[in-house]
């Protein structure tokens, strides 16, 4: 038995020896170590030795392990260092060249549009409040003189999550919200920007859209000031050259209210598709606060007034950007995207 050991261990050395890969090397750890290797045969056959002679084979199975172990962690070490030193030879890098860029990504027209919104009404002193998109019946509507038997409400009952609460149809509630967390008669200047729902899908509605709404509350605020504001305002967006007119119209929450359009930024006013030969754009809504509207937000008609307006963002950038399909906003193809 001890030359059969003598013969394992020269013949498992060069084996070993010979190895020129990792995989090689593994086998050959299981052929000659593994639970059901030379060795372990080894161990396994001495129980037909006299037990005299069973502690010295036994040492002699082990003193043979140990060796084997042994040569195969140093050539295990040695094929590691050379596939190491193969790869660092095969795959240089030339850090001499210049790395590339990560893609950036592109500022949405929406986006665009909205900041421009905003600086424009921050460089006019108003503040930008924000509330929550989940809204309550009583700001959504009742507060803004929509009582639940309204019929201005069918064009904008929307998406509700119960009878009390609903996706919010516009950003008005931000407006009262303000009023009423201010102290009574406190003087406004505020917009609120934001998404806003209605169950609509079209060339020009989106059941999600985005909102701009303006808030000025103070003693003396008439319907001049709320055409000069928004004069102001679009001549920013559009160009000096732009003309505005308000028309008649009827919102619940303001009175008298106001249809405000632009000439058309497209033919210059002359008339075109775009405005269909009419030389104006339909751009905003507005008006003077109704009292009623004052009083169930704790202000005073009698000492205050003030004026409101609302635009969808996605218009103006239509508009501005000359876009035709308001779908295209939300389709996510960077072809579009990138233009901007």
């Amino acid at each position: 038995m001890e030359k059969q050991l003598a013969d394992l261990q020269q013949a498992a050395l060069a084996a070993i020896a010979e190895s020129n890969a990792l995989s090689g090397l593994q086998d050959l750890k299981v052929q000659y170590l593994g639970k059901k290797g030379a060795l372990t045969a080894f161990l396994r056959g001495m129980g037909g030795l006299a037990p005299e002679e069973r502690p010295r084979i036994g040492q002699l199975v082990n003193d043979v392990r140990q060796v084997l172990e042994q040569a195969i962690a140093e050539k295990e070490a040695g094929l590691a260092k050379q596939a190491l030193a193969h790869k660092l030879a095969s795959e240089r890098i030339d850090i001499t060249l210049p790395g590339r860029k990560p893609e950036l990504g592109h500022r949405h027209p929406i986006t665009l549009t909205m900041d421009r919104i905003k600086r424009t009404f921050m460089r006019m002193g108003f503040e930008i409040a924000e509330g929550p998109e989940i809204e309550n019946d009583y700001f959504n509507f009742e507060v803004l003189n929509l009582p639940k038997d309204h019929p201005a409400r069918d064009m904008q009952d929307s998406f509700y999550f119960s009878d009390e609460f609903l996706l919010r149809t516009h950003t008005s509630p931000v407006q009262a919200r303000m009023m009423q967390s201010q102290p009574p008669n406190t003087p406004i200047r505020m917009i609120a920007p934001g998404k806003v729902y209605r169950r609509d899908y079209d060339a020009t509605h989106s059941p999600m859209f985005h909102q701009v709404e303006g808030l000025v509350v103070d003693k003396q605020i008439s319907l001049g000031d709320l055409k000069g504001t928004l004069e102001a305002f679009l001549k920013e967006i559009f160009g000096s050259s732009v003309r505005v007119r308000l028309r008649p119209s009827f919102f619940p929450f303001t009175e008298p209210s106001a249809e405000v359009d632009v000439s058309c930024v497209i033919c210059g006013g002359v008339g075109c598709r775009v405005c269909k030969q009419s030389g104006w754009l339909e751009i905003l809504g507005s008006g003077m606060v109704h009292p009623r509207v004052l009083e169930m937000s704790g202000y005073d008609p009698e000492l205050v007034s003030g004026f409101a307006f609302g635009m969808g963002v996605e218009r103006i950038a239509m508009l501005y950007y000359g876009i035709d399909d308001l779908r295209l906003f939300f389709e996510n193809d960077l072809r579009f995207i990138r233009q901007f």
